[in-house]
């Protein structure tokens, strides 16, 4: 299977250095971070990865935001978007079934599990 191209956008560094560790020495994914929702739109234009992580809650511009934002750009629009939150609040997650994203993963996540969680989310299990 060839290699994924998974991007990050958390505000967080902490986070965002978890994720790519994990997704590189586990799963052996080229990962790609930015630190906003705006780094994190041109770098899904320019790099075109098979798919994204993002956080909700960011400052500046928000991941709904930044959702929409990928999918009015004709190059992001077909990119995989999966939702990282620490809320996982009933009224959130109703909020999430409306919208056009492949899922979310709840933080904190389990390191030792989150390749095979983001697997499963993105459907890209072999």
């Amino acid at each position: 299977m060839p290699t994924k191209r998974v991007l990050v956008i958390d505000d967080e560094a902490d986070i965002r250095a978890i994720i790519r560790g994990c997704l590189e020495d586990i799963a052996e994914w080229k990962v790609f971070t930015a630190a906003s929702g705006e780094e994190g739109i041109q770098l899904a234009i320019t790099e075109q990865p098979d798919g994204i992580l993002m956080d909700v809650s960011m400052p500046g511009m928000s991941g709904l935001e930044a959702l929409h934002k990928l999918q009015e750009e004709s190059k992001t629009r077909m990119i995989p978007v999966v939702f990282l939150t620490a809320k996982a609040l009933l009224e959130e997650q109703e909020i999430f079934t409306t919208l056009a994203i492949a899922g979310v993963v709840v933080k904190p996540f389990d390191p030792m599990t989150l390749v095979d969680q983001v697997t499963g989310v993105f459907g890209w299990n072999s």
